[in-house]
């Protein structure tokens, strides 16, 4: 049966997965906002690309109804010419009335076709010039996300071999930490922008959130007989000397394995 940690061995463990997992989020800090803005880019581009595709497809909606116009134009082109003819061999004035009166409504039919095409050109022009904008939009935001990629992934080069051995090194020591306490950890790391659950007691401060501790608190944190928390912030608090101690115990064992 595997012997229960001290209270002692706890707080060690805790401030040691709290150092490994600070250098972690010093690997974030230095991508910064980079993969944020990444990924607004990718969002926005796709979002003219949608706005790209709906225009050209208004443009084509747009040259299709000229082309029925059109099409109407010349099909009322060739009535008139029909009607024309047949004036020639009327027999009536019933007869010319009713081609006088078709004639008349093949030349409103292409006035309101070409008035039609006149309005739907002018739309295909804005269109156009709307097109043109978002295309030179998208272009300088794809140069940017270009760009944004090429930074991100010199950094991630630069540091993915050290952040994935930090992980691999946090995941080992989270094994040994009960829990309880890892439920608790994680929770106040992530209450706080800078991940800090577990601090040192700093000038008589809590190294969180700079409130000053008790000095009776102050000696119950030094004699590692107990997790304390701070009243202020919630976070786990260990003197100031533990991480000399860690440092200590790591050389003892090393020269005792030696």
């Amino acid at each position: 049966m595997a012997k229960e940690p001290t209270v002692e061995e706890k707080l060690r463990q805790l401030y040691e997965l709290q150092s490994i997992d600070s250098q972690i989020t010093e690997f974030e800090i230095l991508k910064g906002e980079l993969p944020m803005e990444v990924r607004d880019l990718e969002d926005e581009i796709v979002g003219l690309e949608t706005r790209n595709a709906k225009l050209e497809s208004n443009i084509k909606d747009f040259e299709s109804e000229i082309s029925r116009h059109e099409a109407n134009i010349k099909e009322a082109e060739n009535l008139i010419l029909k009607y024309q003819k047949q004036l020639d061999n009327v027999k009536n004035n019933r007869e010319f009335d009713a081609l006088t009166k078709e004639l008349e409504l093949q030349k409103l039919e292409i006035q309101l076709s070409e008035k039609k095409i006149k309005q739907v050109s002018q739309d295909i022009s804005n269109k156009d010039e709307t097109l043109k904008a978002t295309q030179e939009r998208l272009d300088a935001k794809q140069k940017e996300l270009d760009t944004k990629k090429v930074e991100l992934s010199q950094i991630i080069e630069k540091t993915e071999k050290e952040e994935e051995k930090l992980k691999k090194k946090a995941e080992k020591v989270r094994k040994k930490i009960e829990d309880r306490l890892i439920k608790a950890y994680d929770r106040i790391r992530t209450s706080y922008r800078n991940g800090l659950a577990v601090v040192t007691v700093e000038r008589n401060s809590c190294g969180g959130c700079f409130n000053m501790i008790p000095p009776q608190e102050q000696v119950e944190i030094a004699q590692r007989k107990k997790i304390i928390a701070c009243e202020h912030c919630g976070r786990i608090l260990v003197d100031n000397h533990i991480m000399e101690d860690m440092t200590e115990t790591k050389e003892a064992v090393t020269e005792a394995e030696d």
